[in-house]
């Protein structure tokens, strides 16, 4: 009953409101930060840092005028942060901060640009941080970027690419985890970081657990499970593997909606079938059946390479190929994999056995719960057209 009551929501109104984009994707951000130190046998322990940030949640988080967040076009921001450059560098130097030996260096705003990732305007700040003492020591950075407590996001993370003290890496920065230091043993660390972010997305991002659900409505036995969980990995990780690399590019505008018009699809399916079945048992026709057994393979498989190029951007490393990045990637994958084994470990399960005992209930229980699937994606697949434009 625990999975009926949770798919009844899905496809209640409440449900619909749940799962607006709003709350799927735009309630969190993250920011990216590349971080480098002096090359091997410069005397000094300065720190050069570029921080991307979206603009309007900076200029909001700065508590700044709606003149400000609300600028469009590329000039009329550049003209804002140059505008509110004060209030801005106060802002993040409170709350993002490099230190030497446990001594804070000193921060300088070098230049500030906008840039676009993933077509959101990202106020791209170069930081100049000078550093007492000797060589030899170790640097310490920590980001407390955007936090719970302003109640514009939550669970903001620092995304950090870093080049100090002859060490070279990724990490993930939060409110629980919120310095890197160098000299520590990184690698582990690394990994587990990226993991955590890979099933958080996953996990926060409804989109991704809406199209999971709709396969797994339509599975009847386990070997139709494994294939289609296998054939959805096998497509994401490689366009995944891609797009964070560089090597395939997409636009978000066009990502997104067909994302979302894959779930429509899928769970359109699904409530054809479930319609034309009786009881929730039995799918349509043994030809209904077996026309979509030999298409569910491939389009699942065509559905994933678009989902991985979304996961690719969510990760948002662009960087150059290095064996530490590929961790970090690997981790990241593999964190998605983790969530998406659990989901099908505990609802499957539920799955059957809401159509063993209650067969009636369930070709109503999961109708209702894959209407709402359908309109929910439908109504995402206007939204982000329209946002498009």
């Amino acid at each position: 009953m625990a999975l009926a009551g949770l798919l009844t929501v899905v496809g209640s109104p409440a449900g619909l409101l749940l799962a607006a984009p709003a709350v799927a994707h735009d309630a969190t951000s993250d920011v990216y930060a590349e971080v480098t130190g002096p090359a091997a046998g410069e005397p000094t322990a300065d720190v050069a840092a570029v921080l991307d940030l979206e603009y309007d949640l900076l200029m909001k988080s700065a508590w700044l005028r709606a003149e400000a967040y609300e600028a469009t076009g590329r000039a009329e921001q550049l003209a804002q942060l140059d505008k509110h450059e004060g209030a801005v560098d106060g802002y993040v130097t409170d709350r993002f901060v490099v230190a030497y030996d446990g001594e804070p260096c000193a921060p300088t705003l070098v230049a500030a640009d906008i840039v676009e990732r993933g077509e959101r305007p990202y106020a791209a700040l170069t930081y100049s941080f000078a550093c007492d003492g000797g060589l030899g020591g170790v640097h310490e950075v920590s980001s407390a970027l955007f936090p719970d407590a302003e109640s514009f996001v939550h669970s903001t993370e620092t995304v950090i690419r870093y080049t100090l003290d002859e060490e070279e890496g990724s990490a993930v920065l939060t409110a629980a985890s919120p310095t890197l230091t160098t000299g520590e043993n990184r690698v582990l660390k690394q990994v587990g970081e990226f993991f955590v972010l890979g099933g958080e997305h996953l996990l926060l991002g409804l989109d991704h657990v809406l199209f999971l659900l709709a396969l797994l409505i339509d599975a009847r036995r386990l070997r139709d499970v494994v294939w289609t969980a296998t054939a959805f990995t096998v497509a994401h990780s490689v366009t995944f593997l891609l797009a964070a690399l560089g090597v395939v590019s997409v636009p978000v505008t066009v990502v997104e909606p067909v994302i979302s018009a894959s779930i429509a699809v899928v769970a359109a399916v699904d409530l054809y079938r479930i319609w034309r079945g009786r009881g929730g048992l039995v799918p349509g026709t043994r030809a209904e059946r077996g026309a979509w057994d030999r298409w569910r393979l491939p389009v699942v498989f065509v559905f994933g390479l678009v989902h991985g190029v979304g996961f690719a951007g969510a990760l948002g490393i662009d960087a150059a190929w290095s064996w530490t990045l590929l961790w970090s990637l690997l981790s990241f994958n593999v964190g998605i994999e983790a969530v998406q084994l659990g989901i099908i470990a505990v609802v499957f399960p539920l799955l059957v056995l809401l159509r063993v005992r209650a067969p009636r209930a369930a070709r109503w229980v999961l109708g209702t719960a894959t209407a709402g699937i359908v309109a929910v994606a439908l109504y995402w697949v206007v939204e982000r057209i329209a946002g498009a434009f």
